[in-house]
């Protein structure tokens, strides 16, 4: 009777420490997007998507793409008088900047199974796809004629200094789509550094935020606004909403 207790005790530990191991085992690969928010940027910086794998223990890497616009501190939004339409003021061009990245993630804190959260460590880089793009403006050449009949003499041009001297007869501006055409490809590269804090009820479901820095540049300068002061070197500060799931 002993032995058998002993048995039935020995499986039961086997099983709990068999049923531990199963459910403290690793996720090997994870997938997620995600919304970017940044200081380089307006309301919403961007998007991002993200493929990792696991490596032992508490490594894993991992590839991302992060789409995003860069804007310059000096863009300042105005609105025509005569049309009611908006313009950035002295902007000659967009940025928009695709970020291939490869990075190694870290767990510093593992969540339990169906609470908790995990907080994981980040460092990636990569290089930086920079596209200038045209910003264009609608100019009005007759000046404070152009709004009678038959002598406006409105154009549709990127905006330049040089030629659009007078701000009172810019009509609004034309989308990005307009100039992507004659978009201007910049090669640099970037590194970020960052930590990140997942929540998910089950184990396969990621909700999380990441929190972190980047630093970014290019072989010359990136001109958004010509009278600005404008840089070939960039940091920001970044938050990234994402969600995603594990297998």
């Amino acid at each position: 009777m002993l032995k058998f207790k002993l048995l039935i005790f020995g499986l039961f530990i086997f099983t709990a420490v068999s049923a531990q191991r199963q459910e403290e085992e690793p996720y090997k690969r994870e997938f997620n997007y995600g919304i970017n928010f940044n200081t380089n940027a307006g309301l919403i910086g961007g998007g991002m998507v993200k493929s990792s794998r696991y490596l032992g223990g508490n490594w894993s890497k991992f590839w991302a793409l992060e789409i995003v616009e860069v804007k310059s501190p000096k863009e300042n939004r105005v609105f025509s008088i005569q049309t009611g339409n908006s313009f950035i003021l002295g902007k000659s061009n967009y940025l928009y900047v695709l970020r291939p990245q490869y990075g190694r993630e870290f767990i510093f804190f593992r969540k339990a199974p169906e609470s908790g959260v995990q907080v994981n460590g980040i460092l990636a880089g990569g290089p930086s796809i920079g596209l200038l793009v045209p910003y264009y403006v609608s100019y009005d050449y007759a000046g404070p004629a152009g709004g009678r009949p038959g002598q406006s003499r409105v154009r549709t041009e990127q905006y330049d200094p040089g030629k659009h001297t007078s701000p009172e007869y810019i009509r609004g501006s034309s989308g990005f789509l307009t100039g992507m055409q004659e978009a201007n490809p910049n090669i640099g590269a970037h590194i970020k550094s960052g930590i990140s804090f997942e929540y998910g009820r089950y184990r396969e479901d990621v909700t999380g935020v990441e929190v972190g820095f980047l630093l970014e540049a290019y072989p010359n300068k990136m001109v958004l606004v010509p009278q600005a002061k404008n840089a070939s070197f960039f940091t920001s500060a970044y938050l990234t909403l994402y969600y995603g799931r594990r297998k």
